[in-house]
């Protein structure tokens, strides 16, 4: 949007008086001085000027000193600078725009320096006061009432209209900075939200990959080491699936790392799909090979997931896997997935001794560690619910549920 030249002028001109405000004052005053000064000189033709020119000259002065107070003090130099003019004018000096010049001035800064009530009072009063002198001062008596009268109350008009013109003007602009300056920190607290929801959500998933992956590792390597001497065949197979292990973490680290390297170039290497459920018979076999025993059951007919879904679904099952894996002293274990019209409930089941199970032992404080808490934020998320503890007669169970489409629909995959 372009600005006019008048415009930029005005706008120097203001920021020129915020940084000098005494300088202008003294220039405006003195220019006002010279403007009383001429205009108690003028007379209407055939008439003669009033021979009071010293006392003329002293009033007029006190009224132009009185504008120097006009910033802290707009009412004072209104009231001052109108009964010095009222005067003048009843001494018998003719009534111009430059004889009020003073008292146009003083209305100004009252327009723009205070509320309208203010403007209002006050501007009235000064206008019924110099029209009165107006309609009674002898110099001019050959006018007509209404030419004597219309002539002051206009010209008194102008600077109050000019001043609440400006003072709405500033008003604009101070909404306008701070509608800006609103718009600018909700920018900030948004940019840093996003940020923080982008740092929650990679924890998860390398909590998610790094703790799954490590602890079936650690569980393959203490049974290959177990039986290394005794079954060595089975030892070398389950060296093999440590190997794939490993490898399946190294490929997801990559993928979930690699969303921090990402910067829009359409040349970049494109990242793995986002895991889901069809890559369960990977997780069970993975398990198998650290020593539990999964079987999974499926209930109703199964119905496309959307990816937010699908991947919630996927890692929640993870990481309940990957706790029976840590803490539970079974070896076999149940994933149930139960698909209806509009959500999917899945249940994971071990069957270990009342003391302990897939979770840490009662009483430790640790249920809520960041394992449980990682799979109850993934599945109110996407408007779900999960609940995760010991069973009655043993063992532990994770239970959630999970809508087929989630709640937002802008939701996108995230690998």
């Amino acid at each position: 949007m372009s600005t006019s030249p008048e415009r930029r002028y005005a706008d120097r001109i203001e920021e020129f008086s915020d940084r000098h405000p005494h300088v202008v004052d003294v220039v405006l005053v003195a220019a006002l001085m010279g403007c009383a000064s001429l205009g108690s000189m003028l007379t209407l033709p055939g008439a003669d000027p009033p021979d009071q020119d010293r006392t003329a000259a002293a009033f007029m002065g006190v009224a132009c000193l009185a504008l120097l107070k006009h910033r802290r003090h707009p009412r004072v130099a209104v009231v001052v600078s109108a009964a010095c003019t009222v005067t003048v004018i009843a001494l018998g000096y003719l009534l111009t725009p430059l004889l009020l010049a003073p008292v146009m001035a003083a209305l100004y800064w009252l327009a723009t320096l205070t509320d309208r009530p203010t403007t209002r009072a006050y501007g009235l009063a000064t206008m019924v006061a110099v029209t009165v002198a107006a309609a009674i001062s002898d110099s001019m008596d050959h006018l007509s009432l209404l030419l004597r009268t219309i002539g002051p109350f206009f010209w008194l008009l102008l600077p109050l209209a000019a001043g609440n013109m400006t003072r709405l003007r500033r008003a604009y602009l101070q909404a306008v900075q701070a509608r800006a300056e609103h718009a600018e920190r909700t920018r900030e607290e948004e940019a840093r939200l996003r940020v923080t929801e982008e740092r929650m959500r990679i924890a998860r998933e390398l909590h998610d990959v790094v703790a799954h992956h490590l602890a079936l590792a650690n569980a393959q390597a203490g049974t290959a080491a177990h039986l290394v001497l005794t079954s060595p065949q089975q030892s070398q197979k389950i060296l093999t699936d440590l190997t794939g292990t490993t490898s399946s973490a190294l490929r997801e680290l990559k993928a979930t790392l690699g969303l921090l390297r990402q910067n829009g170039d359409p040349d970049s290497a494109p990242l793995e799909p986002s895991p889901g459920l069809a890559r369960l018979p990977e997780l069970v076999s993975a398990c198998a090979s650290a020593g539990v025993t999964v079987t999974v059951t499926t209930e109703g007919e199964p119905q496309p997931l959307s990816p937010g879904v699908d991947l919630t679904a996927f890692r929640i099952v993870q990481e309940a896997l990957t706790n029976v894996t840590k803490h539970a002293t079974t070896e076999a274990a149940t994933v149930g997935l139960s698909y209806s019209d509009s959500r999917l409930l899945i249940t994971v089941v071990n069957d270990g001794p009342a003391a302990a199970g897939a979770g840490p032992a009662p009483g430790t404080g640790a249920l809520h560690g960041f394992g449980v808490m990682g799979m109850r934020e993934r599945a109110h998320s996407i408007g779900g619910e999960l609940r995760a503890g010991p069973r009655p007669d043993g063992g532990f169970e994770v239970t959630t549920a999970l809508p087929l489409q989630p709640y937002d629909a802008g939701e996108r995959a995230t690998p």
